[in-house]
């Protein structure tokens, strides 16, 4: 008897290697042949700066508008050309005040002394050591005088065989010699008049005195109280005239000269309107504001009510800046 076989089917076990490495085989062929369009894709996205970049058309340069608003509002405050803190110029204990807050001085005025006694002492001993000095100057001055007279003769007697060698020449060693000591007490004299000059300068500096006439705005002494140097005293200012310093920008327009007129107006009070006039005009510009100096002085009716160290808003007018502008083609 003749068996036939059947016809085994083939595992999936077995055909699953065969796919794996077909699909191998497909890769490695992709690699090295390269598919289209992928390459250059991933080329663009890891260098971005490859890609065509489109074309940018830059508009010409135009002139700076004009702002709408034709004045400028600038913050300062008001000030006065001579304010000043006084201080203590040495060591020392207030004896006396002659001032007090709010009141007018004229120059030169004693605002206050501190204890002078010991210095006054002093200056009047260095004053006698000058004296001494100088009566001993004029004493050697006409010692001086009586041995130059004595060498004089002693030549004379020299000459016609008189005297001797020794007595000659003792004489001119006594001569010379008197003119060495009057040049001692010459530079002595002047040693001593050092000193005392010295002692009147610290006198004078327990005085403290107003350099100009103004208001006392505030005092920070009290008599007994022990100063130390450089300690504040007194504090000396004029009311007038008024002047305010602002920053001006170079775009505001051209720049002004002195007498050229503008407006200030209180910060807080805008109502009330000053007339001023520039005085100082800085010949440098700032180059981190890009803006220059000026001073103003106040001018006008109605000052009295305004005062040093107040909030103040400089108008500053664009008018001129303006027209300049039209007026070109």
């Amino acid at each position: 008897m003749v068996k036939l076989s059947t016809p085994r089917l083939l595992d999936y076990r077995e055909a699953e290697p065969m796919k794996r490495s077909d699909w191998v085989l497909f890769g490695i062929l992709a690699a090295v042949l390269g598919v289209p369009g992928c390459g250059n894709q991933a080329q663009q996205k890891a260098n971005p700066a490859a890609s065509p970049q489109p074309t940018v058309t830059q508009a010409p340069a135009q002139p700076p508008s004009v702002p709408a608003a034709d004045t400028l509002e600038i913050p300062s405050v008001l000030s006065v050309e001579h304010s000043v803190d006084l201080l203590a110029q040495r060591d020392g204990i207030v004896q006396e005040l002659f001032y007090d807050q709010d009141s007018w001085v004229k120059k030169g005025a004693v605002l206050a002394r501190l204890d002078d006694r010991e210095l006054l002492a002093s200056l009047e001993k260095a004053r006698l050591d000058q004296r001494v000095a100088e009566n001993n100057f004029k004493y050697q001055e006409a010692e001086k005088k009586a041995k130059d007279a004595a060498y004089r003769r002693q030549q004379e007697l020299r000459k016609f065989g008189l005297s001797s060698q020794a007595a000659l020449e003792e004489a001119e060693f006594q001569s010379t010699g008197a003119g060495f000591d009057l040049d001692s007490w010459k530079a002595a004299i002047e040693q001593k008049k050092a000193a005392v000059h010295e002692l009147e300068i610290e006198l004078e500096k327990t005085r403290i005195v107003a350099p100009f006439d103004g208001y006392i705005v505030r005092r920070a002494i009290r008599a007994g109280q022990n100063m130390i140097k450089n300690d504040l005293c007194f504090r000396l200012s004029e009311l007038y005239p008024l002047q305010v310093r602002f920053l001006l920008p170079e775009s505001a327009g051209p720049r002004p000269t002195a007498g050229y007129p503008l407006k200030v107006v209180p910060a807080d009070d805008k109502s009330q309107e000053y007339n001023a006039h520039v005085k100082l005009v800085s010949p440098t510009v700032d180059a981190a504001s890009a803006s220059y100096d000026l001073t103003a002085e106040l001018t006008g009716p109605h000052l009295e009510n305004l005062r040093p160290g107040m909030a103040v808003r400089v108008i500053w007018s664009l008018k001129s800046r303006v027209e300049g502008q039209k007026q070109e083609p």
